[in-house]
């Protein structure tokens, strides 16, 4: 595990990442698989905007409480728009 401060998915952010927002495209994934993408305080709406109108999120959750279920598994995240890729 790394020791690195997680930073947000928007594009050109550096902020530090507050925010796990779970998704999952349902033409690409299992009902169960989640994708996710790390928010700032200040993109936190935007990116769940992004995904919320696409029916991609699923939930969004303090990045202190945030516990992957695939975890175990390695989990892969996905890339906002212009963004960082998380995982």
């Amino acid at each position: 595990m790394s020791d690195e401060t997680p930073v947000c998915s928007a594009k050109s952010c550096r902020s530090d990442a507050v925010w796990v927002l779970a998704w999952n495209n349902p033409k690409l994934h299992t009902p169960e698989r989640r994708k996710t993408w790390l928010a700032c305080e200040e993109h936190r709406e935007h990116l769940s905007q992004f995904l919320g109108v696409r029916g991609f999120l699923k939930d969004v959750v303090l990045l202190t409480e945030w516990e992957s279920p695939e975890e175990s598994e390695g989990s892969t995240g996905g890339s906002a728009p212009g963004g960082s890729r998380q995982g």
